[in-house]
Protein backbone atom coordinates (compact mmCIF):
# COMPACT_ATOMS: atom_id res chain seq x y z
CA UNK A 1 0.00 0.00 0.00
CA UNK A 2 1.30 3.44 -0.85
CA UNK A 3 2.26 5.63 2.11
CA UNK A 4 0.27 8.59 0.76
CA UNK A 5 -2.89 6.48 0.61
CA UNK A 6 -2.43 5.18 4.14
CA UNK A 7 -1.63 8.63 5.50
CA UNK A 8 -4.72 10.13 3.88
CA UNK A 9 -6.83 7.38 5.41
CA UNK A 10 -5.33 7.88 8.88
CA UNK A 11 -5.82 11.66 8.73
CA UNK A 12 -9.52 11.21 7.91
CA UNK A 13 -10.13 8.26 10.24
CA UNK A 14 -8.54 10.01 13.23
CA UNK A 15 -9.83 13.53 12.35
CA UNK A 16 -6.23 14.65 12.65
CA UNK A 17 -6.81 18.14 11.27
CA UNK A 18 -9.75 19.02 13.52
CA UNK A 19 -8.78 17.77 16.98
CA UNK A 20 -6.96 20.38 19.06
CA UNK A 21 -3.73 19.33 20.73
CA UNK A 22 -0.46 20.50 22.26
CA UNK A 23 1.60 22.54 19.76
CA UNK A 24 4.45 20.01 19.77
CA UNK A 25 2.23 17.02 19.08
CA UNK A 26 2.36 17.67 15.31
CA UNK A 27 -0.14 14.91 14.66
CA UNK A 28 0.09 13.14 11.33
CA UNK A 29 2.93 11.98 9.14
CA UNK A 30 6.16 13.23 10.72
CA UNK A 31 8.73 11.40 8.60
CA UNK A 32 8.11 10.08 5.09
CA UNK A 33 9.73 7.11 3.34
CA UNK A 34 10.19 5.87 -0.22
CA UNK A 35 8.78 2.38 0.28
CA UNK A 36 5.27 0.98 0.16
CA UNK A 37 3.67 -0.11 3.43
CA UNK A 38 3.15 -3.78 4.16
CA UNK A 39 4.10 -4.08 7.83
CA UNK A 40 3.07 -1.64 10.56
CA UNK A 41 4.71 -1.36 13.98
CA UNK A 42 3.00 0.43 16.87
CA UNK A 43 4.61 1.92 19.98
CA UNK A 44 3.59 4.38 22.67
CA UNK A 45 6.73 6.51 22.33
CA UNK A 46 9.12 7.49 19.58
CA UNK A 47 12.66 6.91 20.86
CA UNK A 48 15.86 5.27 19.68
CA UNK A 49 14.81 1.96 21.22
CA UNK A 50 11.46 1.77 19.40
CA UNK A 51 13.09 2.78 16.11
CA UNK A 52 15.59 -0.06 16.52
CA UNK A 53 12.81 -2.48 17.44
CA UNK A 54 10.76 -1.43 14.40
CA UNK A 55 13.80 -1.85 12.16
CA UNK A 56 14.46 -5.35 13.49
CA UNK A 57 10.79 -6.17 12.95
CA UNK A 58 11.16 -5.06 9.30
CA UNK A 59 8.35 -2.54 9.67
CA UNK A 60 7.63 0.00 6.94
CA UNK A 61 5.64 2.37 9.15
CA UNK A 62 5.94 3.18 12.85
CA UNK A 63 2.76 4.43 14.56
CA UNK A 64 3.31 6.25 17.86
CA UNK A 65 1.32 8.20 20.44
CA UNK A 66 4.17 10.55 21.43
CA UNK A 67 6.08 11.63 18.35
CA UNK A 68 9.44 12.98 17.27
CA UNK A 69 8.78 16.60 18.23
CA UNK A 70 7.12 16.00 21.62
CA UNK A 71 9.80 17.97 23.51
CA UNK A 72 9.74 20.81 20.98
CA UNK A 73 12.05 21.74 18.12
CA UNK A 74 15.66 20.85 18.90
CA UNK A 75 18.92 20.79 16.95
CA UNK A 76 19.72 17.49 15.27
CA UNK A 77 22.47 16.54 17.68
CA UNK A 78 22.78 13.81 20.31
CA UNK A 79 19.69 11.62 20.80
CA UNK A 80 17.57 13.71 18.41
CA UNK A 81 20.10 13.12 15.64
CA UNK A 82 20.17 9.40 16.45
CA UNK A 83 16.39 9.19 16.15
CA UNK A 84 16.20 10.99 12.81
CA UNK A 85 19.23 9.13 11.46
CA UNK A 86 17.71 5.79 12.50
CA UNK A 87 14.43 6.52 10.75
CA UNK A 88 16.15 7.65 7.55
CA UNK A 89 18.66 4.79 7.51
CA UNK A 90 15.83 2.25 7.76
CA UNK A 91 13.60 4.22 5.36
CA UNK A 92 11.01 3.95 8.12
CA UNK A 93 7.97 6.23 7.95
CA UNK A 94 6.66 7.75 11.18
CA UNK A 95 3.04 8.68 11.96
CA UNK A 96 2.09 10.18 15.32
CA UNK A 97 -1.34 10.66 16.87
CA UNK A 98 -1.84 12.08 20.36
CA UNK A 99 -5.24 13.49 21.38
CA UNK A 100 -6.93 12.31 18.16
CA UNK A 101 -6.01 8.77 19.21
CA UNK A 102 -7.02 9.31 22.85
CA UNK A 103 -10.61 10.17 22.01
CA UNK A 104 -11.34 8.15 18.87
CA UNK A 105 -14.57 6.18 19.49
CA UNK A 106 -13.31 2.95 17.91
CA UNK A 107 -9.54 2.76 18.54
CA UNK A 108 -9.01 5.53 21.10
CA UNK A 109 -7.16 4.88 24.33
CA UNK A 110 -10.08 5.93 26.50
CA UNK A 111 -12.98 4.15 24.73
CA UNK A 112 -10.90 0.98 24.25
CA UNK A 113 -9.87 0.89 27.91
CA UNK A 114 -13.49 1.38 28.95
CA UNK A 115 -14.61 -1.53 26.78
CA UNK A 116 -11.86 -3.80 28.06
CA UNK A 117 -12.93 -3.05 31.64
CA UNK A 118 -16.62 -3.56 30.95
CA UNK A 119 -17.48 0.07 31.72
CA UNK A 120 -20.76 1.02 30.04
CA UNK A 121 -20.14 4.37 28.30
CA UNK A 122 -22.53 7.18 29.11
CA UNK A 123 -20.80 10.27 27.77
CA UNK A 124 -17.64 12.27 27.27
CA UNK A 125 -15.46 13.53 30.07
CA UNK A 126 -12.39 15.71 30.45
CA UNK A 127 -11.83 18.95 28.56
CA UNK A 128 -8.42 19.69 27.05
CA UNK A 129 -7.47 21.99 24.17
CA UNK A 130 -11.10 22.45 23.23
CA UNK A 131 -11.84 18.74 22.96
CA UNK A 132 -13.55 16.21 25.21
CA UNK A 133 -10.75 13.68 25.38
CA UNK A 134 -12.04 11.11 27.87
CA UNK A 135 -15.09 9.04 28.57
CA UNK A 136 -17.24 8.31 31.57
CA UNK A 137 -19.39 5.31 32.18
CA UNK A 138 -21.03 3.05 34.68
CA UNK A 139 -19.92 -0.08 36.44
CA UNK A 140 -21.01 -1.64 39.75
CA UNK A 141 -18.04 -3.15 41.53
CA UNK A 142 -16.16 -2.99 44.80
CA UNK A 143 -13.34 -0.48 44.56
CA UNK A 144 -10.62 -2.98 45.44
CA UNK A 145 -11.86 -5.44 42.84
CA UNK A 146 -12.03 -2.77 40.14
CA UNK A 147 -8.47 -1.63 40.94
CA UNK A 148 -7.29 -5.23 40.80
CA UNK A 149 -8.89 -5.75 37.39
CA UNK A 150 -7.22 -2.61 36.06
CA UNK A 151 -3.87 -3.92 37.25
CA UNK A 152 -4.43 -7.37 35.78
CA UNK A 153 -5.52 -5.96 32.42
CA UNK A 154 -2.55 -3.60 32.09
CA UNK A 155 0.06 -5.71 33.84
CA UNK A 156 0.79 -3.11 36.51
CA UNK A 157 0.26 -2.45 40.20
CA UNK A 158 -1.96 0.64 40.24
CA UNK A 159 -1.55 3.39 42.83
CA UNK A 160 -4.96 3.88 44.40
CA UNK A 161 -6.14 7.01 46.23
CA UNK A 162 -9.24 5.53 47.91
CA UNK A 163 -11.05 8.68 48.98
CA UNK A 164 -14.37 8.07 47.26
CA UNK A 165 -17.08 5.48 47.81
CA UNK A 166 -16.08 1.87 48.50
CA UNK A 167 -18.14 0.84 45.48
CA UNK A 168 -17.30 2.18 42.03
CA UNK A 169 -20.35 3.18 40.00
CA UNK A 170 -19.51 6.27 37.92
CA UNK A 171 -15.97 6.25 36.55
CA UNK A 172 -14.16 8.70 34.30
CA UNK A 173 -11.31 7.43 32.12
CA UNK A 174 -8.56 9.65 30.76
CA UNK A 175 -5.34 7.81 29.96
CA UNK A 176 -1.89 9.34 30.38
CA UNK A 177 -1.40 12.40 32.60
CA UNK A 178 -4.99 12.99 33.68
CA UNK A 179 -4.51 13.76 37.37
CA UNK A 180 -5.42 17.40 36.77
CA UNK A 181 -8.98 16.32 35.97
CA UNK A 182 -9.93 15.29 39.52
CA UNK A 183 -11.87 18.53 39.94
CA UNK A 184 -13.77 17.94 36.73
CA UNK A 185 -14.59 14.40 37.86
CA UNK A 186 -16.00 15.65 41.15
CA UNK A 187 -17.97 18.43 39.45
CA UNK A 188 -19.59 15.91 37.10
CA UNK A 189 -20.61 13.58 39.91
CA UNK A 190 -18.11 10.83 39.17
CA UNK A 191 -16.94 8.76 42.12
CA UNK A 192 -13.78 7.43 40.46
CA UNK A 193 -11.13 8.67 38.01
CA UNK A 194 -8.92 6.18 36.19
CA UNK A 195 -5.83 7.71 34.61
CA UNK A 196 -2.11 7.19 34.22
CA UNK A 197 -0.41 9.65 36.53
CA UNK A 198 -0.74 12.91 38.44
CA UNK A 199 1.37 15.42 40.30
CA UNK A 200 2.03 15.37 44.05
CA UNK A 201 -0.76 17.73 45.05
CA UNK A 202 -3.38 15.64 43.25
CA UNK A 203 -3.44 13.51 46.42
CA UNK A 204 -5.07 16.40 48.27
CA UNK A 205 -7.50 17.09 45.42
CA UNK A 206 -8.70 13.49 45.64
CA UNK A 207 -8.81 13.56 49.43
CA UNK A 208 -10.72 16.81 49.74
CA UNK A 209 -13.12 16.21 46.84
CA UNK A 210 -13.75 12.62 47.95
CA UNK A 211 -12.96 11.00 44.62
CA UNK A 212 -11.30 7.61 44.11
CA UNK A 213 -8.28 8.06 41.85
CA UNK A 214 -6.51 5.15 40.21
CA UNK A 215 -3.06 5.86 38.78
CA UNK A 216 -2.26 2.91 36.51
CA UNK A 217 0.79 4.35 34.76
CA UNK A 218 1.12 6.81 31.90
CA UNK A 219 2.73 4.24 29.63
CA UNK A 220 0.51 1.30 30.52
CA UNK A 221 -2.78 3.13 30.05
CA UNK A 222 -1.72 4.33 26.60
CA UNK A 223 -0.73 0.99 25.11
CA UNK A 224 -4.29 0.07 24.18
CA UNK A 225 -4.89 2.75 21.54
CA UNK A 226 -1.85 2.20 19.32
CA UNK A 227 -2.45 -1.55 19.51
CA UNK A 228 -6.06 -1.09 18.41
CA UNK A 229 -5.10 1.30 15.60
CA UNK A 230 -2.44 -1.06 14.23
CA UNK A 231 -4.89 -3.97 14.37
CA UNK A 232 -7.49 -1.86 12.58
CA UNK A 233 -5.11 -1.06 9.73
CA UNK A 234 -4.03 -4.68 9.45
CA UNK A 235 -7.63 -5.85 9.22
CA UNK A 236 -8.82 -3.15 6.82
CA UNK A 237 -5.92 -3.20 4.38
CA UNK A 238 -4.47 -6.69 4.74
CA UNK A 239 -1.28 -5.44 6.36
CA UNK A 240 0.68 -7.17 9.11
CA UNK A 241 1.19 -5.45 12.44
CA UNK A 242 3.31 -5.74 15.56
CA UNK A 243 3.26 -3.96 18.92
CA UNK A 244 6.63 -2.81 20.27
CA UNK A 245 6.56 -2.91 24.06
CA UNK A 246 9.09 -0.54 25.62
CA UNK A 247 7.65 0.19 29.10
CA UNK A 248 8.88 3.10 31.18
CA UNK A 249 7.31 2.02 34.46
CA UNK A 250 5.87 5.51 34.73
Amino acid sequence: MRLTELTEYLDLFLSTATVGDYPNALNGLQVASRRDIGRVAAAVDLCTATIEMATRAKADLLLVHHGLFWSGPRPLVGPQYDRVAGLLAADLALYSSHLPLDLHPEVGNNPVLARLLGVTPKGGFGQLHGSTIGIWGEVDEAREQFVARVGQLLGVTPRSLPFGPARVRRVGIVTGAGGSLIGQAAAEGLDTLLTGEGVHHSFFDAEELKVNVIYAGHYATETVGVRALADHLASRFGLTSVFLDHPTGM
